[in-house]
C-alpha cells in the first residue's frame, strides 16, 4: 500500500509554485501555457507512484516561440538535469550510433523506472506517412510508439549479453583456478586482469542493469561473490528480460506543425501587425493540430499522442515590446557591471529595434538578432570611446530623419550613421512597385468591405516582403456556403484589381498565393462539404480504402472558380471609384489606419463597421430560428 509523505508533498508543492514563478519571470506572453503545463505535471511531480502510465504533454507552435527552451528551463528549475534526455527522432534510415529510444535511455542511465523527463523535439520530422498518405519505411526508433502506448520499453539487448559474457568468464576462470590447484600447480606469475578484478565498465553496466541504488564508492567495494549472486538471482527471476516500466516518466513532445499554423507561410514578413497575427494564431484548435498530425502519422499513432496539447499563440505587440525592454535593461546592467558606465536608452531605439526585429511568424529569435545588430555592435565602439575619454555616461537615441544613432558620450555628441536592414528594404521600394501593391491590396479590401461589411484591420503597401500581409482580415468568418464563395472572390480580387487598373498584360505574379487559398476553399466547398448539388459524396477521406478519384470533381471546381472570377470582377467594376481612391491614398502613405479606411468606404456609400481582431461574423441563425413558421411547416 502506498504511503503518503504529507510533508514531502507540501515541500514539492512549494517548489512547483516557485518553478511556475521562475518560468513566468523568464518567458513573456505565455503565462497560460506555463500554468497549463504546471497543472498537467503536478501529480507526476508530487507523487509519481500514483501513475500507471507516462504523462504525455504535447507542445505545438511555430518556430522560435520557445518550446524547447521552456522544457530546458523547466528541467533546470526542477533540478532534473541528471534525469533528463533530449531526443530528436528521425525516420531517415542512416547509420547512427543509436537506433532506438531504449538504447539512448540506457546510455543516460534512465532505465530504472524512476521519475525522469524525456523531450522528443521536432517531432514533425518523424512522419510515418508521405504527402499522399502512403506508409514510409521505418527502421529507427520504433519503440517510441510503445512508450506512448503503454509506457513500457524493451531492454537494450546488450545488457543481458554483457551479464552472460561476464558470468561465463567468471565461472571459466574459477574452474581453471580450481583445476590448477587440484593438480598441485603453482599460481600463474603472469598478470591476468580478469583473474583479479571486475572491470569498471562491468560494474557500471551492472549497476544500470540491476537498478542498484548504491553510490560508486560502495559499488567498487562490493564483494565479487555478492555481485555474482545478484546477477544469478536476476537471471533466475527473469527480471533482466522484462520490459522496463516508464509509468513515472514525463514525456514531452514538441514540434512545428505548418499544416495547423498555416499563417506561418508568411514567415519572412516583418510588416504583419503582431496583434493581428496573435489573433489569427490563437484560432488554432486541438482539432487543427490533430488534423495536421493525421497528415504525418497513421491514425492509430496519432491517438498515442494523448489529449494534452498545449498550443502556442504568437506573441502580441506588448509582448515583443516587453521583450525588447528587458533585453535593453540587461545590456544596461551588464554594461554598468563590466565598465562602470551608466547607459541610458531612449524609446526611439526600442522603436528602431521593433521595426526591424519583429517578425511575428518567426517568434523571438529575430528580436535577439536585431538587438545585437542594432545596439550591441554599435555600443562596443561607443564604450571604447567612453573608456578612453573618461566619460561615465552614454545616452542613446535614434534620429529617424537623419538615419543616425546619436550618442551623448559624456560631454561629447557622437553620431553613427545607421539604417535598419528591414528599413532599407522598405525604403528601396520604388514608386511603381508600391503603386502595384497598393492596387492589389485595395482590391482585396474593397470586396472584403462589400461582401462582409467589415473594415480590414491592416492595409499597407510599403512592406518588406511584397504581397505578404499587406491586407489582413483576422476576423472569424463563420463558414457557410455563401461565405466560402465570398472568400474565394476576396482572394481573387487582388489580381483582378491589377487587371482592371493596369490592364491584363501588366498584372503581376503577386496573385500566386491568393489563387492557392481560393483553390483550397473551392476544393473544400466541393469535396468536403458537399455544397454543390452535383457532388454529394465526400472526396477527402484519405485513409478510406475505397476513396473516389478526385479527378471526378476537377472540372466542376474549375468551373466554379471561373464563375467567382467573373462575379468578383463585376463587383470591382461596380466599386471602381472606391478602388481607385483607396489605392491612391495607400500608395501615397504606404499604410492606412482602420478608421481612415472606414471613412473612405462610407464616403462611397458602403455601410461598414470596425471590429476587433476576434470578432465573429456569423449569420443570425438565432433570429431565423425564432421567426420560423412551424404552423405551416415552412421556415422563413
Amino acid at each position: 500500500m502506498l504511503q503518503v509523505d504529507k510533508q514531502l508533498i507540501a515541500e514539492r508543492k512549494e517548489q512547483l509554485e516557485l518553478v511556475r514563478h521562475t518560468l513566468k519571470q523568464h518567458f513573456i506572453g505565455i503565462d497560460k501555457i506555463i500554468d497549463d503545463l504546471i497543472g498537467y505535471i503536478q501529480v507526476w511531480y508530487l507523487m509519481p507512484e500514483l501513475l500507471q502510465r507516462p504523462v504525455i504533454v504535447n507542445l505545438w507552435g511555430m518556430t522560435g516561440v520557445g518550446k524547447t527552451d521552456l522544457v530546458r528551463k523547466l528541467v533546470r528549475a526542477l533540478n532534473f538535469q541528471e534525469r533528463f534526455a533530449e531526443i530528436e527522432l528521425s525516420n531517415i534510415d542512416q547509420t547512427f550510433w543509436h537506433s532506438s529510444v531504449s538504447s539512448i535511455l540506457d546510455k543516460r542511465e534512465l532505465h530504472d523506472s524512476k521519475p525522469c523527463i524525456l523531450l522528443f523535439d521536432e517531432i514533425q520530422r518523424f512522419n510515418t506517412i508521405d504527402v499522399e498518405g502512403k506508409p514510409l519505411a521505418q527502421s529507427r526508433f520504433m519503440d517510441f510508439w510503445s512508450l506512448l502506448s503503454d509506457g513500457y520499453l524493451t531492454r537494450y539487448d546488450q545488457e543481458a549479453n554483457d551479464i552472460d559474457n561476464f558470468l561465463a568468464r567468471y565461472f571459466w576462470e574459477r574452474k581453471r583456478k580450481k583445476k590448477r590447484l587440484d593438480a598441485g600447480e603453482e599460481p600463474e606469475t603472469n598478470f591476468d586482469p580478469y583473474d583479479h578484478y571486475i572491470s569498471s565498465y562491468d560494474l557500471l553496466s551492472f549497476k544500470k542493469t540491476l537498478n542498484l541504488d548504491i553510490d560508486l564508492e560502495s559499488l567498487f567495494e562490493l564483494p565479487e561473490a555478492e555481485l555474482v549472486n545478484l546477477l544469478l538471482n536476476a537471471k533466475k527471476k527473469k527480471t533482466l528480460y522484462e520490459p522496463i516500466n516508464h509509468a513515472q516518466t514525463l514525456v514531452i513532445i514538441s514540434g512545428n506543425l505548418d499544416e495547423a499554423f498555416s499563417v506561418a507561410r508568411d514567415a519572412a514578413e516583418a510588416d504583419v501587425d503582431a496583434d493581428i497575427f496573435h489573433a489569427i494564431s490563437s484560432k488554432v484548435t486541438l482539432m487543427d493540430v490533430k488534423n495536421a498530425l493525421l497528415r504525418k502519422f497513421r491514425p492509430e499513432q496519432v491517438a498515442r499522442f494523448g489529449n494534452i496539447h498545449l498550443i502556442y499563440p504568437s506573441l502580441r505587440k506588448q509582448d515583443f515590446q516587453a521583450l525588447i525592454a528587458r533585453e535593453l535593461k540587461r545590456i544596461q546592467q551588464e554594461t554598468a557591471a563590466r565598465t562602470g558606465i551608466q547607459l541610458s536608452i531612449d524609446h526611439s531605439m526600442e522603436t528602431l529595434i521593433y521595426r526591424n526585429g519583429v517578425f511575428p511568424a518567426q517568434g523571438v529569435r529575430p528580436v535577439f538578432s536585431s538587438v545585437t545588430d542594432i545596439l550591441e555592435v554599435n555600443l562596443s565602439n561607443l564604450l571604447l570611446h567612453a573608456l578612453t575619454t573618461g566619460a561615465e555616461n552614454i545616452a542613446l537615441r535614434y534620429d529617424t530623419t537623419a538615419k543616425q544613432i546619436v550618442a551623448q558620450v559624456g560631454e561629447q555628441e557622437v553620431k553613427v550613421a545607421f539604417e535598419g536592414r528591414i528599413d532599407q528594404i522598405r525604403a528601396s521600394n520604388q514608386a511603381a512597385a508600391t503603386a502595384n501593391i497598393s492596387v492589389h491590396e485595395a482590391g482585396h479590401a474593397v470586396l472584403y468591405m462589400v461582401l462582409f461589411k467589415l473594415v480590414p484591420m491592416q492595409l499597407q503597401s510599403r512592406i518588406a516582403n511584397s504581397y505578404a500581409g499587406g491586407f489582413t482580415f483576422p476576423h472569424q468568418i463563420y463558414r457557410t456556403k455563401q461565405t466560402m464563395l465570398d472568400m474565394i472572390k476576396i482572394f481573387l480580387a487582388g489580381g483582378l484589381a491589377e487587371e482592371l487598373i493596369f490592364g491584363a498584360n501588366e498584372a503581376s505574379i503577386g496573385r500566386s498565393q491568393d489563387r492557392e487559398e481560393a483553390s483550397i476553399i473551392a476544393l473544400d466547398y466541393m469535396r468536403r462539404y458537399g455544397f454543390d448539388d452535383g457532388f454529394q459524396a465526400c472526396y477527402v477521406m484519405e485513409d478510406h480504402a475505397h476513396r473516389m478519384k478526385k479527378e471526378i470533381t476537377d472540372a466542376a471546381v474549375e468551373q466554379m472558380i471561373v464563375a467567382q472570377v467573373e462575379a468578383a470582377r463585376t463587383l470591382l467594376l461596380r466599386h471602381e471609384l472606391l478602388l481607385v481612391e483607396l489605392a491612391q491614398k495607400l500608395s501615397a502613405t504606404g499604410k492606412l489606419e482602420v478608421q481612415v479606411i472606414a471613412e473612405i468606404a462610407q464616403a462611397y456609400g458602403l455601410e461598414v463597421s470596425v471590429q476587433d481582431e476576434n470578432y465573429l461574423h456569423v449569420p443570425a441563425y438565432d433570429k431565423q430560428l425564432d421567426s420560423a413558421n412551424l404552423s405551416t411547416g415552412n421556415c422563413s
